[in-house]
């Protein structure tokens, strides 16, 4: 297998939003804050070439399916579909993909799924020949999102996914498309079901989707205004990098905006840290 990292469509959030209960005198230190207290994220995608014989995408990001004022509320700069350029630059395209992994399917996550917006043009589905394969409790969720969350999902996606008949839901430890060369965990802080995608096994790596999005947030009581229940998060964070650290396990972010991979490691006082930070991978074997 090869790994590479994929750039999406960059993001702008509220610092505070983004850090839950840690103040801005700490935060502050770890991401760039603008005038309007904004910290910039990535959304960056994993596609790993011959898994189980086939091209996976692991998530899509936020895309360009915003209309312009959705687009520059959310912080969305690009208006064009940056994955789409991304993958060009390696020289695939959408249609090139076999299945794509979705972790969960808030927008930031998902929403490269869909054709960037058009005035009067209703939502289009990319990814012609991929599986959709997607957590069972999540894809409940999204039908039947709580108050708090609902305005996190894409009112369209999930109709779009079952029209196309390639949508398989996962409710188990793997998928039949995907077999034993990716192993799903799952959590439930941040939203319930968040599919956890391990590749490779011992020495591997582990997609943290929302799990922990970044390198701040390995430490342990980081946790996110957006995550539904802090406490539970901290708790499942805490078994999580227990178990990678023990097996090997480097770490992919999604929205670090300088970091895609990082050994994890744990210093004498029990802090967990993110170390040798990858900026990229370009064809990484595993």
């Amino acid at each position: 297998m090869k790994l590479w990292s994929i750039l999406g469509n960059t993001q702008k959030l509220d610092g505070g939003a983004m850090f839950g209960n840690a103040p801005k005198a700490v935060w502050s230190q770890w991401l760039a804050v603008d005038e309007q207290n904004r910290v910039p994220l990535a959304c960056r995608a994993l596609l790993v070439e011959d898994l189980n014989g086939q091209r996976v995408l692991f998530e899509t990001g936020i895309g360009a399916f915003f209309e312009p004022k959705w687009r520059e509320r959310y912080g969305v700069d690009e208006p064009r579909h940056v994955l789409l350029d991304s993958l060009a630059a390696l020289g695939f395209g959408h249609e090139d993909i076999d299945a794509v992994v979705l972790s969960h399917l808030h927008f930031d996550h998902a929403g490269g799924l869909l054709a960037p917006w058009q005035p009067g043009l209703p939502a289009q589905l990319l990814f012609p020949n991929a599986r959709f394969i997607v957590g069972a409790r999540a894809w409940q969720r999204a039908e039947h999102p709580h108050p708090r969350d609902r305005a996190s999902f894409i009112p369209e996606l999930n109709g779009l996914l079952q029209a196309s008949g390639r949508l398989q839901l996962v409710d188990g430890d793997a998928s039949p498309t995907l077999g034993r060369a990716v192993h799903f965990s799952f959590s439930d802080g941040h939203t319930p079901g968040l599919m956890l995608a391990e590749i490779g096994g011992a020495g591997g790596v582990v997609f943290c989707s929302d799990l922990i999005p970044g390198r701040p947030w390995v430490h342990l009581p980081i946790t996110m205004g957006y995550d539904r229940y802090p406490e539970c998060l901290i708790d499942e964070k805490r078994a999580f990098l227990e178990d990678k650290l023990a097996r090997g396990i480097r770490l992919f972010f999604t929205h670090d905006p300088d970091c895609a991979m990082a050994d994890l490691l744990r210093d004498e006082s029990g802090r967990y840290h993110a170390s040798n930070p990858q900026p990229e991978l370009r064809g990484l074997p595993l």
